[in-house]
């Protein structure tokens, strides 16, 4: 039997009965990528259905002055491209590897089969699609009324959300190793502004850095600017 553990790493898979998770198995194709390599780009015909096996995705937009905003960080486990399930759009924005990644796809027409097949699958997507309608409108209203500081710490308790670890005395630690222009990239600013964003919120000792991990200190008192 092949092995379908790496499935039950995947949020959206993982409650599914193994035979369920053998037919995502064999529709599941997989595909490795270089740091900076594109998976596709805004406005591609829509392939399919993405999740990171291993590695970092990011998925980002460009600005009308040629800027990159990054929407969306990806890690394993996280999928994309979701929202063409069911429609045949292209993508709504490209998908850049950010490091050494593997990802797997399963093309619409198949996952449309499986869905079918498996109510709870469908269920499970239909959550997923919320979620992700839900963080869109999130960082739609972040953009357009948020300040600068408002949508750092945004940003960085998010980060901390998806993909932090519980560090002592009740901090944050987020080990993802973004750079100081990616980090702007996701605020929707310039690095320059969040450079100094960053540096005044570590003068009050909220956040702090240990090589490339940034600790959020006081998560509350972060969750205050939010506010």
């Amino acid at each position: 039997m092949p092995d379908i553990q790496y499935l039950k790493k995947i949020p959206v898979f993982a409650d599914l009965p193994d035979d369920a998770l053998l037919a995502i198995h064999r529709h599941s194709s997989e595909r490795t990528y270089r740091r900076g390599a594109v998976i596709f780009f805004e406005g591609d015909p829509g392939e399919g259905f993405h999740y990171v096996k291993s590695g970092r995705v990011k998925i980002v937009k460009a600005a009308g002055d040629g800027r990159e905003h990054i929407i969306k960080l990806l890690v394993p486990g996280d999928i994309f491209a979701e929202v063409l399930l069911f429609n045949s759009q292209p993508y709504p924005a490209t998908a850049i590897a950010a490091e050494d990644a593997a990802v797997g796809i399963i093309r619409n027409a198949d996952l449309e089969l499986l869905v079918l097949a498996n109510n709870k699958l469908a269920l499970q997507l239909i959550k997923a699609l919320s979620q992700r309608l839900l963080y869109a409108q999130q960082k739609i209203t972040n953009l357009a009324l948020g300040d600068v500081l408002a949508r750092t710490a945004e940003t960085l308790l998010r980060l901390g959300r998806e993909h932090g670890r519980s560090g002592e005395n009740g901090s944050i630690v987020i080990a993802v190793g973004l750079s100081r222009q990616e980090l702007a990239n996701l605020v929707g600013t310039t690095r320059e502004t969040v450079t100094r964003t960053l540096s005044a919120l570590r003068r009050e000792k909220i956040i702090d850095f240990a090589g490339d991990d940034l600790i959020i200190l006081r998560p509350e008192k972060l969750k205050n600017y939010t506010e």
